[in-house]
């Protein structure tokens, strides 16, 4: 009785931590980004393009920041957001090529795309990549000067 306890309780840890990863590996990154795109023609709102890997504590600490509190709230405002992941930088990594390999230098990495397509922000140096240290005050920091540096490339 004890062992299968054990194991319920494994295989619920397990699945919970699952459901909190930030990227779907069997996700169509595609049609995802033709997806924002598109819905962001309609809202005349850019595409935020999140560069990423389920391992990678910062690209999860990132994800933990962007969904709580006034970085949600901008993200809902500002972007249409796609998450693309990266595996062990072996998946749509002809994706992160499109949009200048923001990749290169780590993850998580993010680029502001215009709703037709042209890239107005992008991390080259892997501004994003220490995100677990940043804090939500540093990420929120982060996007509204991205923000802002997209909106001067319009």
């Amino acid at each position: 009785m004890k062992r299968l306890l054990v194991l319920l309780s494994l295989l619920f840890t397990v699945n919970a931590f699952a459901a909190d990863l930030p990227y779907d590996t069997n996700a169509d990154a595609h049609a995802d980004v033709a997806h924002a795109l598109a819905r962001s023609k309609a809202t005349h709102t850019p595409v935020l393009l999140i560069f990423g890997a389920n391992w990678c504590e910062d690209c999860r600490a990132l994800n933990g920041d962007l969904k709580t509190g006034k970085n949600a709230d901008l993200m809902k405002r500002e972007f249409q957001v796609v998450k693309i992941d990266v595996g062990n930088f072996d998946h749509n990594l002809d994706i992160a090529k499109q949009y200048g390999n923001p990749i290169g230098k780590g993850i998580p990495a993010a680029v502001i795309v215009s709703p037709d397509d042209k890239v107005l922000y992008s991390t080259k140096a892997g501004e994003l990549s220490n995100a677990r240290t940043m804090n939500s005050e540093g990420v929120y920091g982060f996007f509204k000067q991205a923000i802002a540096t997209s909106k001067s490339s319009r």
